[in-house]
């Protein structure tokens, strides 16, 4: 008895070399030339206030104040290698966030406008406003 089923003299259940060639270098070229699937950029053509908003809002409630004093290329480095898929991605994350740390007003010293009381005696002590008349 014969294993495998015969037809017109060649036995179907067994596979040729040749088969067995030609079954694995289809599957070489499939496999190199990426044919059954491809990883997708999720972050692709999304902007930075989009990137924001799905890679980071969870946490990071603002987005103020996350670039702050830090270096463009070190902070997008960063991005990179925690939040973002490309490095396209974390330099437009990068650039919206320091964005908005650039709008923000730089917080100015106080600056007093009174005087230091003057203890020789020669001027007024210091007094505090006069009421506003009533109409």
């Amino acid at each position: 008895m014969r294993s495998g089923i015969e037809l017109k003299g060649h036995s179907v259940g067994a596979m040729s070399a040749s088969g067995r060639r030609l079954r694995s270098l289809i599957i070489i070229i499939v496999a190199l030339t990426g044919g059954l699937a491809r990883a997708q950029d999720l972050d692709r053509d999304k902007s930075g206030a989009k990137l924001f908003a799905t890679n980071c809002a969870d946490c990071h409630h603002s987005p103020s104040r996350l670039a702050e004093d830090r270096v463009s290329w070190t902070l997008s480095y960063f991005l990179q290698q925690h939040y973002t898929s490309t490095p396209a991605s974390a330099q437009a994350l990068t650039a919206y966030l320091q964005s908005i740390d650039a709008r923000r007003p730089k917080p100015q010293p106080a600056v007093h406008n009174w005087r230091a009381p003057d203890n020789h005696g020669s001027a007024s002590p210091l007094r505090p406003p006069a009421p506003v008349p009533g109409r």
